[in-house]
């Protein structure tokens, strides 16, 4: 075998890492899971999991085992919620070749990269591995974190699972916005401490708006495919230009929150790095004042999502800088 082999691998790995698509040519079994499992999107899971670590670093009862352990097991629940959207969507036949899911990258059962038996193994044995997480960390901490695992997995479940459906009725948004903040954070700094102190669940909410302003630039791309499927999320709710100005505001508003959370004593000071994110803030803010255009400006890999991408853009300068901060924090004692 040539070395050129396993670059050409780590190249197709790391081209679908960064857009959620398989490079052109055949694919190998980790590129094909990576795409499947929506890998490109767990980093907003593990940053997550960074800022209830880095708030607990400096508990005195902080135990770095659960930590570990509960990171990795916020980010297995992810993966699970990736791979059981696409099989409950395409069993209530929401996902089909001209939905948004199938155009923006490969669908997987749609696309043939894995047979639907396959996708609900790859369900059923991800579950088991999260169980697994569960059963150690609530032997070790208690009934709290159970409640926290079992809150986001009904949540998770009932984002596109029926009955519920929440994503169907206008509630999509306000789970994401519950999962991403007290849920993943509170729960992970729980899991490591063993105690929740109130100043984390306000602390947990910055990141949270981050994350929900994804999904709304997501689901307001997906308004003239879902209107007409009855799927009536927020911004199908709200109409195009007002599901715009309600994702800018999300991101606008983790502005003013990491303040007041420094302000409260929630985040130490150094979390204010956070606001450098304002620069991209100011790059991506004139595309999502006007309507989407009927071409993408410049490549985007995911098209037809458009203000997904750009909210996307925006959380990956904010949401790491918020971590930088919280790191400089720990390490200088503050």
């Amino acid at each position: 075998m040539t070395d050129a082999a396993p670059a050409s691998r780590v190249s197709a790995w790391r081209y679908a890492l960064s857009t959620t698509n398989p490079p052109a040519g055949p694919i190998d079994a980790v590129t094909r899971w990576i795409v499947v499992s929506r890998a490109a999107v767990l980093p907003m899971t593990l940053v997550a999991g960074l800022v209830a670590g880095l708030l607990a670093v400096r508990a005195p009862t902080v135990d770095w085992r659960w930590l570990v352990l509960a990171v990795v097991g916020i980010t297995l629940a992810h993966l699970a919620n990736n791979l059981m959207n696409d099989l409950y969507d395409t069993s209530v036949g929401s996902d089909t070749a001209s939905y948004p899911r199938a155009l923006y990258a490969p669908h997987p059962i749609l696309s043939g990269l894995v047979t639907r038996r396959a996708l609900v193994v790859s369900v059923l044995v991800v579950n088991v591995a999260d169980l697994a997480v569960l059963v150690v960390l609530g032997l070790a901490r208690g009934w709290p974190v159970v409640a926290f695992a079992l809150a986001g997995f009904v949540l998770s479940v009932a984002y596109t699972a029926p009955p519920l459906r929440l994503k169907k009725r206008g509630l999509g948004e306000p789970d994401v916005l519950v999962v991403w903040g007290p849920l993943m954070v509170g729960g992970t700094y729980y899991a490591a401490v063993g105690s929740l102190p109130w100043q984390v669940l306000p602390a947990s909410l910055p990141y949270a708006l981050l994350c929900t302003s994804v999904l709304m630039g997501k689901h307001t791309d997906k308004i003239d495919y879902d209107e007409p499927l009855g799927i009536r999320t927020l911004p199908v709710l709200l109409g195009e230009r007002r599901a715009r100005v309600a994702t800018l505001a999300l991101m606008v508003g983790f502005y003013p929150l990491i303040v007041v959370c420094v302000l409260l004593g929630a985040l130490p000071w150094p979390a204010l790095l956070a606001l450098g994110g304002l620069y991209r803030l100011a790059t991506v803010w004139p595309w999502l004042r006007r309507p989407r255009p009927e071409q993408p400006p410049r490549p985007v890999p995911v098209w037809p999502l458009w203000f997904a991408a750009l909210a996307f853009v925006h959380l990956r300068v904010a949401g790491p800088l918020l971590v930088l901060g919280l790191a400089v924090a720990a390490v200088a004692g503050i």
